[in-house]
């Protein structure tokens, strides 16, 4: 592991392995339930606030504080934490952080009024907001570059198995016993791999035998000012402020722009999520055998389709819906996960934490303001469809226009380095 973590990030060479060894297939999986068990805990607040708001006798608007409290904590914590990110093995910085993640999910399951649950969500905001940067900088340092984009698509079924067995599955436990036992739940989880991750991941520490800044101030500015790091932070900003922007409403527009009964909406995204799951492995191999900024112009292309379609559709039947919705998806995986496994090669090894805490900061950041654009651009009718909706179709597929071009900068950079025409 430690030469492979020296390697430099474009080593892609031939002769390299093209799969994956015993250890490596179970650390895949290991950071993969590590963030289905952060997105879960941030994706659960949603469908839970129908009972938790008259459970602590909570206000829409407080509940809406609560959920982006995480949001804005996520990514002021990526920023603080992004100074110290190449300082430690990156194992054990991973163990600190989902503690105090797991430490502030039990406070929610503990919470009986709204100030204890904006303190919990504040608290796992602070502490979960950093893994996700961590898991990336781990598999950027033990995976060369032709095998990330597998690695990243099993990493990102994350979200589509949160969807597909998370949200149901604490639904039901809300149902029958308590929203409290939803986070109990997560806790439970949580400990289990905090566990695994002690006892069988191996240290993650070969970039500490690279020149370090001693200062993590200093450290934090090189990282934020390196021009080569800018176009790759400018991507990371308008991918996540174009995609956050439909994800709020969609639950909303599918009832009553699309005219679908409310009892039919969690099969639509029962399916996406299926979908999802098996498209995100399948999305990883694709852009390992055919190059990472060609898949890319695949889901861009894609997105943009599907985009324009979903956002003028009128009453459709459940059918046309889920397919609309599958598509879509599918472009929206097709764009992420060549990105990601594209972007993790532009760090040099001793930046990759720092890089990856200030990339999932603008993330967290730039979503939260996405979603506030959405919603000052949107109206709702009498009715209760939604007005100028096609408006923020537009400005996702122009988002994803410019972020065409700029990826193209982005590889040609890392091509140049890797000496070759395209990855």
């Amino acid at each position: 592991m430690t030469d492979q973590t020296l390697a430099a990030p474009i080593d892609d060479q031939s002769d390299r392995p093209r799969g994956f060894s015993r250890y490596q297939a179970l650390l895949i999986a290991l950071l993969a339930f590590t963030q289905f068990t952060i997105i879960l805990d941030f994706i659960i607040m949603s469908p839970l606030g129908a009972i938790l708001m008259p459970a602590l006798n909570i206000t829409a608007a407080q509940f809406g504080v609560a959920v982006s409290a995480y949001a804005f904590s996520a990514g002021l914590s990526g920023i603080l934490a992004a100074g110290f990110a190449d300082r430690f093995d990156r194992k054990r910085l991973l163990l600190f952080f989902y503690v105090g993640f797991t430490l502030g999910t039990l406070l929610c399951a503990m919470a009986q009024n709204y100030h204890v649950l904006l303190i919990g969500r504040i608290v796992t905001g602070l502490f979960g907001g950093v893994i996700g940067s961590v898991v990336l900088a781990i598999i950027t340092d033990l995976f060369a570059l032709h095998l990330r984009g597998r690695v990243m698509g099993f990493v990102q079924t994350a979200f589509a198995a949160s969807q597909v067995l998370g949200i149901p599955a604490g639904l039901f436990l809300a149902n029958h016993w308590s929203w409290q036992i939803c986070f109990v739940a997560i806790v439970g989880l949580s400990i289990v791999t905090i566990a695994v991750v002690a006892f069988v991941m191996e240290p993650v520490d070969a970039h500490l035998k690279l020149k370090q800044d001693r200062n993590p101030f200093r450290h934090l500015i090189a990282t934020v000012f390196e021009p080569r790091y800018t176009l790759a932070f400018a991507v990371t900003t308008l991918l996540a402020t174009g995609g956050y922007m439909l994800m709020p409403f969609s639950s909303a527009f599918t009832v009553h722009n699309l005219g679908i009964d409310m009892l039919h909406l969690p099969t639509i995204y029962l399916v996406s999520g299926l979908f999802s799951i098996v498209t995100g492995p399948l999305v990883g191999r694709a852009s390992d055998a055919f190059g990472k900024y060609p898949t890319f112009v695949f889901g861009c292309a894609m997105t943009v389709v599907m985009v324009l379609i979903y956002t003028h559709l009128g009453h459709v039947s459940l059918v046309t819906a889920i397919t609309v919705n599958v598509l879509m998806f599918i472009g929206i995986f097709s764009r992420m996960i060549p990105s990601q496994a594209l972007m993790s090669a532009i760090p040099d090894a001793s930046q990759r934490g720092s890089f990856s805490a200030v990339s999932a900061s603008l993330q967290q950041l730039s979503g939260g303001l996405g979603s506030v654009l959405a919603g000052a651009i949107i109206a709702q009718a009498p009715d209760g469809a939604l007005i100028h909706f096609d408006r923020i179709g537009y400005v996702v597929v122009m988002t994803t226009l410019i972020t065409l071009v700029m990826m193209y900068f982005v590889q040609k950079a890392v091509a140049e380095r890797a000496g070759r025409s395209v990855v």
